[in-house]
């Protein structure tokens, strides 16, 4: 059973999050701050966490930070509103994903799915992927550039693989959201595009002007070796 921790201050909210999640046969727990999610979060092992961006003292952008230099476990954010700048910050800030309220308690509990069957099938395949001055060990999961280990979250990884694995190959928002995220019908390309600035500032020598993973205007992405 796996088990997830609920970052949301408001009780209400969380306790009908918590009830749907157990419905779908999840154990979960829940906590109502930032603080009390790092606590509970580094005594105890869940497998996911979708956390709040409005928190009474840490919020929901310094806790996800946090937990991110803790553990690569899959985090979902969970905002009231859809204004671009919150779901980049909070893409920059280390999650996964993200959900507006009101949300769809069983689109919330497919993502959720996707990211945990991701997760569990990560560091199946034994090969060792290269380009430029980088190295990518997907069995290990580790990146290097120039031999230094460059640290990636779970998402950056598969991301980097997927597009690693087939050179040369525009792929679409929509082919890696569904490659890497597992989402086929309600995933965000945003998802995408911020993953991929964040890749870039690892592994590009100029990230301002990428070598290697390069923008195919209104087609996607592709990796040059």
């Amino acid at each position: 059973m796996s088990r997830i921790l609920i970052v949301e201050d408001d009780e209400r909210i969380r306790s009908s999050m918590r009830l749907a999640l157990e419905e779908e046969g999840y154990a979960v727990d829940g906590v109502g701050s930032g603080e009390e999610a790092i606590d509970r979060f580094a005594s105890e092992p869940y497998e996911l966490v979708l956390i709040d961006l409005m928190l009474p003292g840490i919020d929901g952008f310094e806790a996800c930070r946090t937990l991110r230099r803790m553990s690569t476990v899959p985090v979902i954010m969970v905002t009231a509103r859809s204004d671009t700048h919150d779901v980049v910050a909070g893409l920059e800030a280390g999650a996964d994903d993200y959900v507006t309220k009101p949300f769809v308690a069983k689109e919330l509990a497919a993502r959720i799915r996707a990211l945990l069957r991701r997760s569990r099938h990560e560091g199946e395949a034994s090969e060792v992927l290269r380009f430029g001055d980088v190295e990518i060990e997907s069995d290990a999961g580790v990146v290097r550039r120039a031999g230094e280990e460059v640290h990636c979250t779970r998402t950056e990884f598969r991301l980097l693989c997927e597009l690693a694995n087939h050179p040369g190959k525009v792929l679409s928002r929509e082919q890696l959201l569904e490659r890497v995220w597992g989402y086929d019908y309600f995933g965000d390309g945003r998802l995408v595009d911020v993953h991929v600035r964040r890749l870039r500032t690892k592994v590009e020598p100029d990230p301002a002007s990428p070598r290697f993973i390069l923008t195919v205007r209104g087609m996607g992405y592709k990796l040059v070796v």
